[in-house]
């Protein structure tokens, strides 16, 4: 009797009661994640179906005249005769350039960016001086700024320099200090405590090597998120670079995709082509998203609490 008590005691325990409120979270949550999924799903449908079938099944889930010729055209391993003949346009686009270049460009900004704004940061956490609550505070209202404001006099500037079709062009508005940078660093240093600092000054150590030496090692985790942050903004930068790099040379993969959509001679976007080539640009950024996810959000609610 005791036992079948314990047991009917234990399996009660187990059962949770049913909470509507609770279904209808998960409901919403799936239907998010399917929202979320459902395009990237799509330029996948398109990137394998054939492009001149693309129209005619239009409404079916599943590639249409299933075929991998669309990244044989990306990676340039298809011939033009071929492209037209699966329904392409016939345009080539050099990926592996553009590709190399929006590493290029995304990897110095980035580490500029990351850089100077910790400086920055620090320096508003930690120095005490008249108006540096208002400094701080007016620098910020510059991301309310929109960016179009400032595209025309940095491509003047840019233009006059000479730097027209070159990457220090492309990478000359973006080396210094950005507000989000400077904010996201700050709040992390103002929660950072500061006896180790004190203490490596007393030692005789001055601001600089207490800077490089303590303080950044210790800000690895943000700057790591802040570097990722950074890294996938401006990967998927498109209006500058389309103001200033023209040329193949400078011309960075965002740029080569709009350009590869426009090349039309049969007068239909290669869209098979063009969902691929998206596709693949799009996949180092879903692979860190998803390896470092976790410690972007966990870093940036650290760094928003005080």
């Amino acid at each position: 009797m005791t036992e079948t008590m314990t047991l009917t005691t234990g399996s009660s325990r187990r059962r949770k009661p049913f909470r509507w409120s609770r279904a209808l979270g998960w409901i919403a949550l799936g239907v998010a994640i399917a929202a979320s999924i459902l395009p990237f799903y799509w330029m996948l449908r398109t990137s394998l179906s054939a492009n001149a079938d693309l129209a005619s099944g239009s409404g079916s889930l599943l590639p249409v005249g299933f075929n991998i010729g669309a990244y044989l055209r990306v990676f340039g391993l298809q011939s033009q005769a071929d492209a037209m003949a699966q329904g392409g346009s016939g345009a080539s686009i050099d990926f592996w350039l553009y590709m190399g270049n929006s590493i290029v460009f995304a990897t110095i900004t980035t580490a500029c960016a990351v850089f100077f704004s910790s400086m920055a940061a620090y320096a508003f956490s930690r120095l005490r001086w008249r108006g540096r609550d208002k400094v701080f505070g007016l620098f910020l209202a510059t991301v309310l700024v929109p960016g179009i404001f400032t595209a025309l006099p940095n491509f003047l500037l840019v233009r006059n320099l000479g730097l027209l079709n070159t990457m220090a062009g492309l990478v000359l508005p973006y080396l210094f200090m950005t507000p989000f940078c400077i904010f996201f660093m700050r709040q992390f240093f103002l929660n950072m405590s500061r006896e180790i600092e004190e203490a490596a000054m007393l030692d005789g150590a001055g601001p600089f090597r207490v800077f490089f030496r303590i303080v950044l090692p210790n800000a690895a985790a943000p700057l790591a998120t802040l570097a990722l942050l950074t890294f996938m903004g401006q990967w998927n930068e498109y209006f500058w670079p389309l103001l200033v790099g023209t040329d193949d040379s400078s011309r960075v993969l965002t740029v080569g995709l709009g350009v590869f959509k426009s090349q039309s001679p049969q007068g239909a976007p290669d869209w098979s082509g063009l969902m691929a080539a998206s596709l693949v640009a799009a996949l180092p950024m879903l692979i860190m998203f998803f390896v470092f996810g976790k410690r972007i959000v966990n870093s940036i609610g650290f760094s928003g609490t005080k």
